[in-house]
């Protein structure tokens, strides 16, 4: 639980009276110059900066000059307040950097209480040290920013002393972290908004389904560093898995169906009270319906079957999950030549037990011909092709275009219950959310496939 909620806006008042103490010390002056004389005079990392004309403006006429563009005298941009440390650094930041400038615009949250404004460099030591934060742990990019920070702590009227450290940002790979470059893809609308599934936004992430505990575990196991690497997104993938594997309820739903029909099997459907996961002993049991006709994944069949297929084949069995063995007698092609029917005939003595004399391998899920719920699945991708599209100017040239496609699927009829908005394991098939009533999204495979889809 968070200590508090603030912002810099509730310490502008603070902020302001230092301003005029560093005014006060000959350590701030007002500066008349425009964007492109102190650009001009700023010098390069190989050359020294050059000292504005108005830096040794009296210490009486810089508080004056500052007061009066606090009170509104003087329109957007005629004068700002710069820092005077030292234009010949050879860090860029200490080169006089600006504290103030006139902004006659509201504030979200102050109104029109102000028309200056402080710069980020100067309000976030400040804000740190009233706030009596002892660590402000900053990226990597703010390295060269310590020795600012912390000559605005020693100078400034500050009841505490906190250290800036900094630590390598978070990148993750097929996605990009940078707000300017998220902010692009919501604007030019390749997304559809901040919490767009595919974002590696906490709102995308919410909506996506990751649950707060993978994304904690995630953090353990990357852990903080100064260097700069990439890490992999199926790192973060696992830990969604892991979380969801224990906890969410089991169901079956079949995405691409072919139809089977059990020659031998009671024209009555017959139940079975199964459990909804098999790695809580506590869980909750649901009716499974098995008829005489049924739907099982295409893939889950084969003509022709290598031998390493386990899976339904001509003359071969498998087991249907939670139920019998079936073995496949004869199947029908349509039109197209592909599989239109499966005939099969089930041993039913097999029902929560082995066969007799033989081992049968494969397990399938399936679910009911006439008792199952249609639904329509969105499935979730990478949004990048590339691993590091973060290091690429034209990065949205290498956006997935399969990062978000539609099907369909049957799903058994127990999915009616389930809350809105609740992850659930699709057996054999993956982790999907519920939208509304007929719509789940996919927040994960039940394993990496992304390795090979990029070898081919």
């Amino acid at each position: 639980q968070w200590c508090a909620i603030t912002h810099s806006s509730d310490y502008y008042d603070f902020l302001y009276q230092n301003a005029l103490g560093l005014i006060d010390k000959g350590l701030a002056y007002v500066d008349a110059s425009t964007p492109e004389e102190m650009k001009n005079m700023r010098g390069t990392l190989q050359e020294p900066g050059k000292n504005s004309p108005y830096r040794d403006t009296p210490i009486a006429k810089n508080r004056d000059l500052f007061e009066r563009m606090k009170a509104g005298e003087f329109p957007d941009g005629q004068y700002v307040l710069r820092a005077k440390i030292d234009m010949a650094s050879p860090n860029i930041n200490m080169r006089d950097p600006v504290l103030y400038r006139i902004r006659h615009v509201p504030h979200p949250r102050t109104g029109n209480d102000w028309c200056i404004y402080p710069m980020y460099d100067y309000a976030h030591p400040l804000c740190d040290a009233i706030e009596y934060i002892t660590h402000s742990l900053c990226t990597l990019e703010f390295q060269d920013h310590r020795p600012l920070y912390n000559w605005f702590i020693e100078h400034g009227q500050v009841p505490a002393k906190p250290e800036q450290t900094e630590f390598s940002r978070l990148n993750l790979s097929h996605t990009v972290t940078s707000k300017r470059k998220l902010r692009q893809l919501v604007e030019e609308q390749f997304v559809e908004a901040w919490d767009d599934p595919r974002l590696p936004t906490i709102r995308g992430m919410r909506k996506r389904g990751y649950p707060p505990e993978a994304l904690r575990k995630f953090s353990e196991i990357v852990g903080i560093s100064r260097s700069d690497s990439i890490i992999d997104m199926s790192i973060l993938e696992e830990c969604v898995r892991e979380i969801l594997n224990a906890k969410s309820l089991r169901y079956m739903a079949v995405i691409d169906p072919v139809k089977v029909v059990i020659t031998n099997f009671p024209e009555e459907e017959i139940l079975n009270f199964v459990t909804l996961n098999t790695q809580d002993p506590d869980a909750p049991k649901r009716n499974v319906h098995l008829t005489k006709e049924i739907y099982i994944e295409r893939s889950d069949f084969m003509a022709e079957p290598s031998k390493d297929f386990f899976r339904l084949a001509p003359a071969k069995e498998v087991r249907l999950r939670h139920n019998y063995i079936i073995q496949c007698n004869n199947f029908e092609l349509d039109d197209k030549g592909e599989v239109k029917v499966i005939y099969a005939t089930a041993d039913l003595n097999t029902l929560g037990k082995n066969p007799e004399g033989r081992k049968v391998k494969g397990v399938i899920h399936w679910v009911s011909a006439n008792r199952n719920v249609p639904l329509a699945v969105t499935f979730y991708d990478r949004l990048f092709n590339h691993e590091n599209p973060a290091s690429l100017d034209d990065f949205t040239n290498y956006l997935n275009p399969n990062s978000k496609t539609y099907g369909t699927a049957l799903a058994e009829i127990a999915v009616s219950d389930l809350a809105m908005n609740e992850v659930v394991q699709f057996e054999r098939v993956g982790y999907f959310k519920k939208m509304t009533d007929q719509e789940f999204h996919r927040v994960v495979d039940l394993k990496s496939t992304w390795e090979k889809i990029k070898q081919g």
